[in-house]
């Protein structure tokens, strides 16, 4: 059974989404027969690459809300993330562009899997919101991506260019068609689709019911003197 996720690496209720479905998995009797895939969504591409303003201020701006009620709106997520096990620091959070970070979670799926793909996608969510670092500063990237097991050659490759850009443009495009507005989105064995970061309880339920309902295969077995290949060779 496979999961797709669409979710952002500064977006706080996609980490915690995130971790209560790890927490529904990690009680799943199937769990190991279960893959996890990242795909990229951004909250607001027109962030810089560059810090310009910490997220605080940006979401003040963007809301038509005072710092001071921006704070108190990270502050209570920040307080929902500790429920969930996680100390987040986002008060100096950088507003910053995450265009590199999901072409290289790309990078990291296509040539090393999902399980890297998650390790890349964890060190940058631990990176932005448990220490506020700039998860658009290519070194951090680097670092990041090679301690996830990328080569650090291809890293670099793909950070000098626009490689795996029309794939983070495909992936917005295809949250899209499935109606998503927002982050996370969760679409279960291509089947359910759950969106925000709903209690570990409905994950749960929702597996249980996806892995239910997955149709066994139905053979036609038709006229068993029927050309064949197998082991042993084809029949001529």
């Amino acid at each position: 059974m496979r999961i797709d996720i669409w979710s952002d690496v500064v977006c706080p209720w996609c980490s915690i989404g995130k971790k209560r479905l790890e927490r529904a998995l990690a009680d799943f009797e199937h769990a190991d027969d279960v893959e996890v895939v990242y795909h990229s969504f951004q909250l607001d591409p027109s962030s810089p690459t560059v810090p310009e303003e910490t997220a605080r201020v940006a979401i003040a701006r963007k809301y038509g809300i005072s710092v001071e009620q921006a704070a108190q709106a990270q502050a209570q997520v920040t307080a929902v993330a500790a429920e969930e096990g996680m100390t987040w620091h986002q008060e100096e959070a950088p507003n910053v562009s995450t265009l590199d970070a999901h072409r290289l979670l790309h990078l990291a799926l296509a040539e090393h899997g999902p399980a890297t793909q998650a390790a890349l996608k964890e060190g940058l969510l631990q990176a932005y919101f448990g220490a506020a670092r700039n998860v658009a500063d290519h070194a951090l990237l680097a670092e990041l991506a090679v301690a996830a097991g990328l080569d650090a050659d291809r890293v670099a490759a793909v950070l000098a260019s626009d490689e795996y850009a029309d794939a983070v443009t495909a992936d917005i495009r295809q949250a899209q068609a499935y109606g998503a507005t927002g982050v996370p989105f969760f679409v279960i064995d291509g089947k359910y689709g759950i969106s925000g970061a709903q209690p570990t309880e409905l994950f749960a339920q929702a597996l249980t019911q996806a892995w239910s309902e997955r149709a066994p295969l139905t053979v036609l077995a038709g006229d068993a003197g029927a050309e064949a290949c197998g082991p042993d060779g084809c029949a001529i």
